[in-house]
């Protein structure tokens, strides 16, 4: 019987290319709501849903701080608690948070992602110290950049907050800090997310996995 997979923020970019190479590896995967119903289990849970917001912090709306923290926090840990019960029963259930190499650095005019990325790290240690006993591991990937729908929208944000045209936008703001200059394609991502939840992600628990192009290595 195939394995089972909830994946959200599924319907473009890295959350698509995840659901795509997973069912290219023979996984049952659900792209919008928990699975058991249909697939009769749930093996792994892949929250990946997101947005961004840049601002100064002086006029960093408020509901937009809500709104971040919500989904990229609030949101993975009310999917691990109400999947918890399915994924001890898989006994080998499998949590792989997409997070952000924002979850490890900080860059300015990001107060609210940067915070929530932070955050949902710590939340992905404590799911690993619970999850031990009960055979379920929790994970997550940093990506740097991603070529998506959602860093294309923020490069004229990003073009006000730094004072740039927006055409220097990614050479000059974006990679920067990035060893490697190119920006990680979705298709990467989820090889790496599809790695964690394969053998070879046996004993990942409790740590991200860095795809940053060396961002933190410096």
């Amino acid at each position: 019987m195939p394995e089972a997979a909830l994946v959200t923020g599924a319907a473009s970019g890295i959350g698509r290319a995840v659901a795509e190479r997973l069912v290219a590896d023979g996984w049952d995967v659900l792209a919008v709501d928990v699975a058991l119903e249909r697939f009769g289990r749930l093996d792994a849970l892949v929250p990946n849903a997101g947005f961004q917001h840049v601002s100064p912090l002086e006029s960093f709306d408020e509901d937009q701080w809500d709104a971040l923290v919500a989904l990229l926090l609030t949101s993975p840990f009310l999917l691990a608690r109400y999947a918890w019960p399915a994924l001890r029963e898989s006994g080998n259930g499998r949590i792989v948070v997409v997070a952000s190499v924002h979850g490890l650095v900080a860059s300015p005019f990001k107060a609210g992602y940067v915070s929530a990325k932070h955050g949902v790290l710590g939340l992905v240690k404590a799911l690993a110290l619970e999850g031990a006993d009960a055979g379920i591991r929790a994970s997550a990937v940093c990506p740097g950049y991603v070529r998506t729908t959602l860093v294309e929208q923020q490069i004229a944000d990003q073009a006000r907050a730094h004072g740039l045209p927006e055409d220097r936008v990614v050479e000059d703001v974006l990679l920067a800090p990035q060893a490697i200059k190119r920006m990680l394609e979705p298709s990467e991502v989820a090889d790496t997310v599809a790695y964690l939840l394969g053998p070879g992600g046996a004993l990942f628990t409790g740590a991200p996995l860095v795809v940053d192009g060396g961002w933190t290595a410096r």
